[in-house]
């Protein structure tokens, strides 16, 4: 018990004196103290409801015999920093996110905690802090958007982006677009396709760190409020048995977390945040191993973008435990880790059957053999990149053609809207990777406006940057090193040709090795003028391949 440290004995009296303050009786103090990390805030849609499952948590803490404390954790919202430098300040909460949690944590001697996550670098934050911190601790997401409507099809945030290309594109009218803008996002909640709040809160639940439903539950259904409740009670009874993070998020855990990514077919993010994970539980998990996992493990979903279902139907088809359900079909998992229901894998999934084969594919009859995500290597990314194999068209999987290259997304995005960019292109974007960028932006616009000019079956895009999980098309990421570190990225030139084969995992500028040792030679990676938290998370940050971690 941790609250021996700041409760028990006469020392403690001064302690005492100060829950006194805060209105809390002696048999509160008795009881194990609950930390709520609650991510609420005004901004962001994912998180406007999360007051009403934090509330719904403190219940359930107290139904169980705790004392609920609230604290709070930063979110940005990636929909709304995207484009600009907002979104340098987006990857690199995860850090903060994790550091200001392990400080409130430890400081105040918290028995257990639930973390009340739900947006992009919220949740492998929480999830990196409650591996440093090692207290029972439950996750309860505050869940997906509903899916928008227009002309009677169901939308996402991807399909607002990709209206905005076609608008560019003169193949809407303003009239058409406000309708995309005033019905695509209509309820609260994390946007509604597979992008990488909904990617992380599944994997959540792969890790055994999250309840049933934790990732799928629709945020307005009154369901979500049970299951916070139940996330309450569950973080009791983990203190009663003293099961910690690290008993749960072991290696074995964390290779069916990738296993799931590759049968959901993840956000490209999760390629960042699940090595972080990994590195504050002692454990390696590099981008080779993930390639081994693809090999082997069937894509059994094509959620948005890369399909017209969303999370909602995901849910009804029975979710996550009926996605880890089929994979075990194929023996793809490790039944036998233990999990925050007091309870293994395998006997949480049992009898967790998939209700729409449509949406959840039976590992017989999958979309691919192989997973939903890639890793390519080559000269031009020897230590690894990534895409999202499940949104790519098939006529892209293998591409080969002239780079355009630019040094920043906003370049390469007035590039694209003045029609610049040809069908057959190879759209380079560099030092936007993690020290480069800083903070490794996603490039939600230019892939979207590539995808809205109808140009996604012929162009491709390369960056050291990374993507949104609501980008679609062949689109390759993380291109390590960088630029900014020295990559070979850094000296592609225009017309260079890049050849690119997504089956065989590999990405290769096709330049003579004599240019490219000369090129090598005369590189100066350019430098930016930085001040503040960026400027410190720049000299720290590791490349995008180790899921740029701060050294």
């Amino acid at each position: 018990m941790k609250k021996e440290n700041v409760v028990d004995g006469v020392h403690n009296a001064p302690h005492r004196s100060l829950f006194h303050a805060l209105g809390l009786t002696e048999e509160e103090q008795k009881r194990p103290l609950i930390g709520i990390v609650s991510s609420y805030n005004e901004i962001v849609p994912g998180h406007m409801n999360i007051d009403k499952i934090v509330d719904a948590v403190k219940i359930g803490v107290a139904m169980a015999g705790g004392t609920p404390i609230v604290f709070p954790a930063i979110a940005v919202c990636d929909g709304i920093a995207m484009g600009h430098t907002g979104m340098k300040y987006s990857l690199v909460t995860r850090d903060l996110i994790a550091d200001s949690t392990e400080a409130m944590a430890l400081a105040h001697g918290f028995d257990g905690l639930v973390m009340v996550p739900n947006c992009d670098k919220n949740v492998p934050g929480l999830l990196m802090a409650a591996a440093r911190v090692n207290v029972p601790t439950v996750f309860v997401s505050g869940g997906p958007m509903l899916a928008g409507r227009v002309e009677g099809k169901k939308t996402s945030l991807s399909s607002m982006f990709e209206a905005v290309g076609a608008y560019n594109a003169g193949k809407i009218d303003d009239e058409k677009l406000l309708e995309y803008e005033c019905k695509t996002c209509p309820t609260c909640g994390s946007c509604s396709g597979m992008y990488t709040a909904n990617s992380m809160n599944c994997l959540t639940e792969a890790l055994g760190m999250g309840l049933k439903g934790n990732g799928t539950i629709p945020a307005v259904y009154s369901a979500r409020i049970e299951l916070a409740k139940h996330a309450g009670m569950a973080v009791m009874e983990l203190v009663r048995k003293n099961i910690c993070p690290r008993d749960i998020m072991t290696k074995e855990a964390l290779m069916n977390a990738l296993t799931v990514d590759m049968a959901l077919g993840c956000s490209t993010n999760s390629m960042l945040h699940l090595p972080a994970i990994a590195h504050e539980c002692d454990v390696e998990l590099n981008l080779d191993i993930a390639n081994e996992i693809s090999a082997k493990t069937p894509n059994l979903c094509h959620l948005a973008p890369a399909g017209r279902t969303y999370m909602e139907d995901l849910n009804e088809a029975g979710g996550v435990y009926a996605v880890m359900n089929e994979l075990t079909k194929k023996n793809l998992l490790y039944t036998d880790c233990m999990t925050v229901t007091g309870k293994t894998v395998g006997e949480n999934i049992a009898g967790c059957v998939n209700l729409n084969p449509d949406i959840i594919r039976p590992v017989e009859n999958p979309y691919s053999e192989t997973g939903g995500i890639a890793v390519l290597k080559g000269n031009l990314a020897p230590e690894g990149s990534v895409v999202k194999r499940s949104a790519v068209l098939p006529e892209m999987l293998v591409h080969e053609g002239p780079a355009k290259v630019f040094d920043s997304e906003e370049e390469a995005q007035a590039a694209i809207n003045s029609g610049e960019i040809v069908s057959g292109d190879v759209v380079v974007i560099r030092y936007e990777g993690p020290k480069g960028g800083p903070g490794m932006r996603e490039m939600l616009n230019p892939t979207s406006a590539i995808m809205g000019m109808g140009l996604g079956n012929s162009v491709a895009l390369i960056t050291d940057g990374r993507f949104s999980g609501a980008t679609r098309g062949a689109c390759i990421g993380h291109v390590t090193p960088e630029a900014a570190s020295g990559g070979m990225i850094g000296i592609v030139e225009d017309g260079d040709i890049i050849s690119i084969n997504i089956p065989e995992n590999t990405i290769e500028l096709k330049v003579e090795k004599s240019v490219i040792e000369e090129r090598m030679k005369s590189f100066v990676p350019k430098q930016k003028e930085l001040s503040g938290y960026l400027k410190r998370y720049a000299s720290l940050v590791s490349g995008g391949a180790s899921g740029a971690i701060l050294n």
